[in-house]
This record gives C-alpha cells, sequence and structure tokens, in this order.
C-alpha cells in the first residue's frame, strides 16, 4: 500500500497524518493546496488560470486540477508511491484519476476519515490563529496565551471568518455534497478503509500504520 488516497473532510486531522506516514514510508505527501500555490507562484500556465480564477473569486476547475495532479504525479519522486491528500474531491476527478492511471499503477487504497459533523464543527471553531506567523493555537487542546499574543512573535491570535461556526458548516455541507459520491465509488472498487479519526491522533496513526501492513 504505496499509492493511498486519504479522504475526509477539513477538520478530520489528514492532512497531519499524510505528513507523518509520507515521511516514515519515504513518500511524497500531495496536496492540492501545495500543488496550486507552487504553480500560482512559479507563474506556469496552470497557475496563471489559476490565478485569474481565485482573484476572481471562483473555484478552480476539475480540468485545471486534475491536468496539475498529472503533472504533479509524473514526477520521479512518486515512482515509490504517494499520499494524495485533497485529492480527488469530486466524481469527476477520481474517474479521471483512474484514466490518467490506467497504463500505470493504479492507487491501492483510499483511506477515509470518519468524524462527526458536530465534532469537526468544534474542532474548527477551536482554532485560533497569529496573524503574524500564521502559528496556530487550539482554545482546547493547546490554548493561546493569557494575553492572547503569540509567544512567537507577539502577533495578535484571532479566529479567522473560515473557522467560525456558520461559515464551517457551509463549508462542510459542500464538502459532503461534492464528496459524498466518492465514498461509494471507492467501495464498489473495495479500496475503501474507514477510519474513527474522532479519536486522539496517535491513536489514529496507529490504525494507518496498521493498515499499511495488511
Amino acid at each position: 500500500m504505496m499509492r493511498v488516497i486519504f479522504l475526509g473532510a477539513p477538520g478530520t486531522g489528514k492532512g497531519t497524518q499524510a505528513g507523518y506516514i509520507a515521511k516514515k514510508y519515504g513518500v511524497p505527501q500531495i496536496s492540492t493546496g501545495d500543488i496550486l500555490r507552487k504553480a500560482v507562484k512559479d507563474g506556469t500556465e496552470l497557475g496563471v488560470k489559476a490565478k485569474a480564477i481565485m482573484e476572481a473569486g471562483g473555484l478552480v476547475s476539475d480540468d485545471i486540477m486534475i491536468e496539475l495532479v498529472e503533472q504533479r504525479l509524473s514526477l520521479h519522486d512518486c515512482d515509490n508511491g504517494y499520499i494524495l491528500d485533497g485529492f480527488p474531491r469530486t466524481l469527476k476527478q477520481a474517474q479521471s484519476l483512474d484514466e490518467m492511471l490506467r497504463n500505470g499503477k493504479q492507487i491501492d487504497a483510499v483511506i477515509y476519515f470518519d468524524v462527526e459533523e458536530d465534532d469537526l464543527v468544534k474542532r474548527i471553531t477551536s482554532r485560533r490563529v497569529c496573524v503574524q506567523c500564521g502559528k496556530t493555537y487550539n482554545v482546547i487542546t493547546d490554548p493561546p496565551p493569557a494575553d492572547n499574543l503569540c509567544e512567537v512573535d507577539g502577533g495578535e491570535i484571532i479566529q479567522r471568518d473560515d473557522d467560525k461556526e456558520e461559515t464551517v458548516r457551509k463549508r462542510l455541507k459542500v464538502y459532503q455534497e461534492s464528496t459524498s459520491p466518492l465514498y461509494q465509488y471507492y467501495k464498489a472498487r473495495n479500496k475503501l478503509y474507514s477510519i474513527d479519526a474522532s479519536r486522539a491522533v496517535k491513536t489514529v496513526r496507529e490504525a494507518i500504520i496498521d493498515l499499511y501492513k495488511r
């Protein structure tokens, strides 16, 4: 199990786990957000297109995301496997991923991070961020200093608008509507493994490693 998709809503912890697992097994963690930011920064043809869409307040199309991922998977550091973090997000993306890998190495498994919506809302709305350096805190598990100033650079610590409950619930609704078909898509192909991601970080990590050992 080296070519793996981590599937789950925002706040499920899949990004944190992907970083650890990728390092443990010596494969790249491929995040669509990272790919987008790099393409925009490098001024590639696709990056220029994506930047224009984002600056206009739109969503980057499936076609652009699919092409960006295909370019990333063609690099040699993916030869021995990878973790896709945040891709695919739609059925079209999943079908296109299967097509691009048709003559190569197919996805081995999809690990679904299962967390109840109310738990996700609690996790995300508890997040706080330094406005200067971006250091993150959590009012439950890692509270900010009493003076609400970052101990790294003294910046003010705030709750971002994206982390407020109304916005979070809207984001989760959009996510579920677009990605729920993926659950059945991969289940029908016997590639889906669901884990309870509401547990402690270490416990979830051990569950993922157990899957890799199978």
